[in-house]
């Protein structure tokens, strides 16, 4: 059977087996081409954005915050693991730094589950009555953005993750709504996606990947390209030790009033007074 299949594959004539001869609609290789990324630019803004119409997204609140930190009871066993390793060499400075940085994570692990009782929270409060309004969204990795998802699964609600190709393995988190996984290849158009929908963006502690998403949306607001956004900073202990926001206005690089552009909240609970005092309230369909 195989061998009449390449039979009649070679008695075709040759330009319908030419490229050429695909229907650019099908032709991967030619949609790949440097002169196609308008065009595949435009695709990835339009897929997203049809989907969530589809799905009745109305509003939406953004999480961010480290892939790297986990709930406690794995931050737990993380540290046992680190020390352990460290009493089969206890010179070896690797391995202290392991540790250390173990005992780091699981101090700050209590994050992952204010996070989720964010995600918990909003998502038993907003998403009644078969409405969509002020959905979960994260970067669909793990840490932060899981535990945000986890919340809202724990409330048999949506959320959505908005995950990216990268150098390196990373697959979306299991918590995520399957038919609001997304997958970017630009990150400008991911980015894009974020805010279209945002009542409010709530920044967890975490590296440069949460720093650039806060700066971006902070300066969106700053000079009006966006407005009525809430943004949340959870921690104010680490952002503070982070960022010198007043030496900011000091220097004059930002005006006092740009202060405000941004509040700081400890619980779930603030978080989400902060985000419905601002909007007025949230008021069930």
């Amino acid at each position: 059977m195989g061998r009449g299949s390449s039979d009649e594959s070679a008695s075709r004539p040759p330009h319908v087996t030419s490229s050429s001869y695909i229907p650019a609609d099908r032709d991967i290789d030619f949609l790949q081409r440097d002169e196609l990324r308008p065009i595949r630019l435009g695709l990835e803004l339009l897929k997203p954005e049809l989907i969530q119409t589809e799905q009745g997204i109305r509003s939406t609140i953004v999480v961010f915050g480290s892939s790297r930190l986990v709930e406690p009871s794995l931050a737990r066993q993380a540290l046992e693991a680190a020390k352990a390793e460290l009493h089969t060499a206890p010179q070896d400075p690797l391995r202290q730094q392991q540790v250390t940085l173990a005992e780091r994570r699981l101090a700050l692990a209590h994050y992952y589950d204010i996070a989720r009782e964010f995600g918990r929270l909003v998502s038993a409060t907003c998403q009644i009555n078969g409405q969509c309004d002020y959905v979960i969204v994260t970067g669909g990795g793990p840490g932060i953005m899981e535990a945000a998802n986890r919340g809202a699964a724990d409330a048999g609600a949506k959320s959505m993750g908005l995950n990216i190709t990268l150098p390196h393995e990373q697959q979306p988190n299991p918590y995520i709504t399957p038919n609001l996984c997304f997958q970017f290849h630009y990150f400008a158009l991911r980015k894009m996606h974020f805010l279209l929908r945002a009542r409010a963006l709530v920044v967890f502690p975490g590296g440069f990947g949460t720093l650039d998403e806060l700066f971006e949306t902070l300066t969106l607001l700053q000079t009006g390209k966006t407005r009525n956004i809430t943004v949340v900073l959870i921690g104010q202990a680490y952002w503070e030790r982070l960022i010198n926001w007043s030496m900011l206005a000091e220097e004059g690089f930002i005006g006092l009033q740009d202060l405000s552009l941004f509040h700081f909240a400890e619980t779930a609970q603030q978080a989400w007074d902060l985000i419905s005092r601002n909007h007025g309230g949230f008021v069930a369909p």
